[in-house]
């Protein structure tokens, strides 16, 4: 199989070093293509770079793209022995958006990677020139997968030991096998996932120990904000909710007419919430729309720019 970092971006995978939101050191992997105004990719949980696969030949054209893996993810570092805080995401963006960027960005985000997004829009201005947003789970009512809600009950000390044990990788086959089912489940037409790119998005997963760990942390740390939101408690969610009226970036929210994880209705919530946003309804389109419906997302993302006068 092809290296994909170096069949995607002129220099391969390349790596940062930036300052967690702990203060340790960490190994961010990141490739870019193209010149121009910047324009970074935000993956979801459980995600990688390799999700805007579709996406970032065609922005190329426009912009200087980067496609970074968040600590933790893809072929990014994965401390093990250090637990993290919510909002740490927030912290580390910031510092990643600095590192590459010497002007504000384009940021492209999908999932909990927009929620992210949102909050740096809010919090740091100054860094963020446009926002495009794809099926943010900002106003959750639950977490949206049985998957995702056994990782997040799971204590990450029988995780370590799978991952120790490297049965991720001792049983590859079944592992494919069953995030290529899971994934199909989240795309409005499932035969469009190659074989490829299941060897891709489970690569992380096989080949290096701690992802698993470290997404189930991360989805623990999503369910307590839930908790913490539907019982108003302390959380990160209703922060950024009640600051979104702050944002000052044109906004471009994309969402899936089909999302079954987070409805459409949310993305008109969102709209009103914010001072300089459209929204767009994707047809024919689930959750995973980075992958699922990329030509519509480009043509969407390069209207929005040339309507906003950015390119």
């Amino acid at each position: 199989m092809k290296n994909w970092w170096q069949a995607t971006f002129p220099k391969g995978r390349q790596n940062l070093i930036i300052t967690d939101a702990n203060g340790y050191p960490v190994q961010i992997a990141y490739g870019e293509k193209g010149t121009g105004k910047p324009l970074i990719f935000l993956h979801g949980v459980g995600s990688w770079s390799y999700n805007w696969r579709h996406s970032i030949a065609p922005l190329s054209e426009y912009f200087r793209v980067i496609c970074f893996d968040a600590k933790g993810y893809g072929f990014s570092e994965k401390p093990s022995t250090r637990r993290e805080k919510g909002g740490h995401q927030i912290i580390e963006l910031e510092r990643i958006i600095s590192a590459l960027c010497d002007e504000p960005a384009v940021i492209v985000a999908e999932s909990l990677g927009a929620v992210i997004a949102l909050a740096i829009a809010e919090k740091n201005p100054q860094l963020i020139a446009r926002l495009v947003v794809l099926n943010v789970p900002i106003f959750p009512q639950r977490l949206p997968h049985w998957g995702m809600s056994v990782l997040a009950q799971t204590p990450l000390e029988i995780l370590q030991t799978i991952d120790n044990l490297r049965l991720a990788y001792l049983f590859a086959p079944l592992v494919r096998e069953i995030m290529a089912i899971e994934r199909r489940g989240v795309l409005f037409d499932p035969s469009i996932l190659t074989q490829e790119d299941v060897y891709w998005i489970t690569y992380p997963f096989i080949e290096f120990p701690g992802t698993l760990v470290k997404v189930a942390e991360e989805l623990q740390i999503a369910a307590r904000e839930i908790e913490h939101l539907q019982t108003n408690k302390p959380n990160m969610l209703s922060e950024i909710q009640n600051n979104l009226g702050a944002i000052q970036s044109p906004t471009l929210i994309l969402w899936g007419e089909q999302d079954s994880w987070f409805p459409a209705s949310d993305g008109e919530k969102l709209r009103q919430r914010l001072k300089n946003a459209k929204l767009q309804i994707l047809p024919n389109c689930h959750h995973d729309a980075s992958s699922g419906a990329a030509q519509a997302v480009n043509a969407a993302i390069i209207q929005f720019m040339r309507d906003t006068n950015f390119i």
